[in-house]
């Protein structure tokens, strides 16, 4: 797999060759210290990943994604958090936070591999978490549910609506329930009123998460740290 380093301090660019050449399935075709000079190698160099730094000289590393002429799979590596969910909507692949141990590294590279090897067959969930349900009260009623199923849950003071792929369920039981009850990998709350299902999460923009279904649910400021945290575990 073949990948530049973008980079203007020495001390992150020799790090960041001593992870490359440790983790043996990288191939470094050039480190740049500017953007400007990454994009003229990238309009004749194909490359299949880029290690890109956010505060750079001429052209930040968000200008550059803006304008990035290749496809190449993008990791940031950046000592600044503040960017982490704007990142999401250029399809970066992972956002590693300075200082970053090579355990890390190696985790955001075995993303990218995944994403250019060939999958015979879909990996986001095993079967053991397809076949996992949670019986909710709704009214009378105790309605069995598979938890994979959940897009999102909204609360009130009353009730909690629970979102599915196909419909909607009310229940009686609070937010402190829901988060006790569905599994905290795969479930985080993003407002006092909303726990979202991670993986039926289609996109992020600023403050707000879009599900599958195309839903917008605003991200609280209390809530956006830890929400930012458990996302990029994904």
């Amino acid at each position: 797999m073949t990948c530049i380093i973008i980079e203007d301090q020495a001390p992150a660019q020799r790090i960041l060759k001593k992870y490359i050449e440790d983790i043996g399935t990288l191939e470094l075709l050039g480190t740049f210290s500017d953007t400007i000079k990454a994009l003229a190698f990238l309009s004749n160099n194909k490359v299949d990943l880029i290690f890109l730094d956010i505060h750079l000289p001429k052209m930040t590393g968000m200008e550059f994604l803006r304008i990035k002429p290749t496809d190449s799979y993008v990791i940031l590596t950046t000592a600044y958090s503040d960017y982490a969910l704007e990142s999401y909507e250029y399809n970066v692949v992972d956002y590693l936070l300075k200082p970053f141990p090579f355990q890390r590294f190696v985790q955001a590279v075995s993303k990218v591999q995944g994403l250019l090897s060939p999958k015979t067959a879909p990996e986001t969930i095993t079967p053991k978490e397809v076949n996992k349900e949670i019986f909710i009260k709704s009214g009378h009623d105790h309605i069995k549910l598979k938890i994979t199923d959940i897009e999102f849950i909204k609360t009130s003071a009353d009730y909690s609506e629970i979102v599915t792929s196909s419909k909607k369920h009310l229940s009686v039981e609070p937010l402190k329930y829901w988060l006790e009850h569905l599994p905290t990998g795969s479930f985080v709350q993003v407002h006092k009123s909303y726990i979202i299902n991670i993986a039926r999460i289609q996109r992020v923009s600023g403050n707000r998460v879009f599900t599958e279904k195309g839903v917008e649910i605003p991200i609280g400021r209390v809530y956006k740290e830890g929400f930012t945290a458990q996302f990029l575990k994904t």
